[in-house]
């Protein structure tokens, strides 16, 4: 018989005022009734409601971007001539006051287009007396090789329809002037928004860089060097760009130039000009300069040299899509072809002609800072392991770095003491 009594087995004896163990009793977590919804639906449902809250701010932001139409592409003109004129002035500024400078860069500017424009008047006034006749023997020329095979025409269709043309113009000759009026006020629109472009560039150009110091600081610690980096990308992306698309419409310009003086068509330097601005719009810009390019010559030198102009809208295409645009464009602007057409057509449909022109830039300039800050890590907190203050150099090994680390006191005390 033990000493627990008989049949008990024997157990050690607990000190006296002691409790007996306590036993957790945990409490069973209870079940997630099964949802009915497929967890692919769910996802799909998250993704269309964020894309709709996307789309919502998106549209808000184009309907307050046309409100205020005016100042939005002077400021966008202001950031084309500040991107144009910077290297200039930077040049300049390394001999002269900064002030100076950018007032050396604007005469210079100022200069250049002046006398563009004035070499342009100048030649549509001397040609203009020899260019009628030259249309008036050309649309008859028109009218007898509509008359042939394969078109087989009435006589008099060119002549019947520019009588035509004519009459329209005599009687809508007020709804006419009532249009140029309405354009006249978009003309004033237009000098208030170059002139406010010229004032932002100039402070742009003289002052950025504090500008931009500046409203980085009202940014919140964390969030500088974030928004530095997108700073830095998007212009890099749109100077490079701004840069780059003058290159190749001065170069298009020049080689439609150099064909129609060889081909002996008239208004040579009106057309380049128009080559050189509609070549600002990519892809369909210069395909419609030369058309209008090859009506003054169908007009001027017959079928055949309009044929050869058309041809020209081929071989230029050709030369600014494989060689100018990878040579000029492609250190700075990478998107598709196709992106950069339905961003042209995209940008027509939203806004016309200047959204056309300022679509590319844009999306390019998007493309740069989500490609910068998708390949860059977000910088980690101070303190936690793993940051940047705490992370060894490139090469060392992390056990070496965190003993060779050593406070300052203990620096100099080891100092001191050697």
């Amino acid at each position: 018989m033990g000493v627990n009594g008989p049949g008990r087995p024997g157990r050690r004896p607990r000190p006296l005022g002691s409790r007996p163990p306590r036993v957790a009793l945990r409490r069973a977590r209870p079940v997630a009734p099964p949802e009915h919804v497929p967890a692919g639906l769910r996802t799909a449902a998250g993704y269309i409601w964020r894309l709709g809250l996307l789309g919502v701010a998106a549209y808000l932001a184009v309907t307050v971007l046309g409100e205020l139409q005016v100042p939005v592409i002077a400021l966008f003109l202001a950031l084309v001539i500040t991107s144009v004129l910077r290297p200039l002035v930077d040049l300049l500024g390394r001999v002269m006051p900064r002030s100076l400078a950018v007032l050396v860069a604007f005469v210079c500017a100022i200069a250049l287009v002046g006398g563009v424009l004035t070499l342009v008047g100048t030649n549509v006034a001397d040609e203009w007396s020899g260019l009628g006749n030259e249309l008036r023997g050309g649309l008859g020329r028109i009218d007898q090789w509509l008359t042939r095979a394969p078109f087989h025409l009435r006589p008099g269709t060119v002549t019947d329809l520019r009588a035509k043309i004519g009459a329209f113009l005599s009687a809508h000759r007020s709804a006419l002037l009532t249009t140029a009026l309405s354009g006249a006020s978009t003309a004033v629109e237009m000098v208030t928004g170059l002139a406010l472009a010229v004032f932002c560039s100039v402070f742009f150009l003289h002052s950025g860089d504090r500008m931009w110091a500046w409203a980085q600081h009202q940014l919140p610690a964390r969030a500088r060097p974030v928004w530095s980096r997108a700073g830095r990308a998007a212009w890099h992306t749109f100077a490079g760009y701004t840069r780059g698309v003058l290159i190749v419409a001065a170069t298009n310009a020049g080689l439609v130039g150099i064909a129609l003086a060889v081909l002996r068509v008239p208004l040579v330097l009106p057309l380049m000009v128009l080559e050189f601005v509609a070549a600002l719009v990519p892809l369909i810009g210069s395909p419609i300069a030369l058309a209008v390019a090859a009506l003054v010559a169908l007009a001027a030198r017959g079928p055949v040299v309009a044929l050869l102009v058309l041809a020209l809208i081929v071989i230029i295409g050709q030369i600014e899509g494989h060689l100018l645009h990878p040579l000029v464009l492609g250190w700075s602007v990478r998107i598709h072809p196709v992106a950069v057409a339905l961003s042209v057509i995209g940008g027509a449909v939203l806004a016309g002609v200047l959204g056309a022109v300022v679509a590319v830039p844009v999306v390019s300039v998007a493309w740069a800072v989500i490609s910068e800050l998708r390949h860059h890590d977000p910088p980690d907190r101070p303190g936690r392991p793993g940051s940047r203050g705490d992370a060894p150099a490139v090469g060392d090994h992390p056990r070496r770095a965190q003993r060779d680390r050593r406070r300052p006191d203990q620096g100099e005390s080891r100092e001191r003491g050697g």
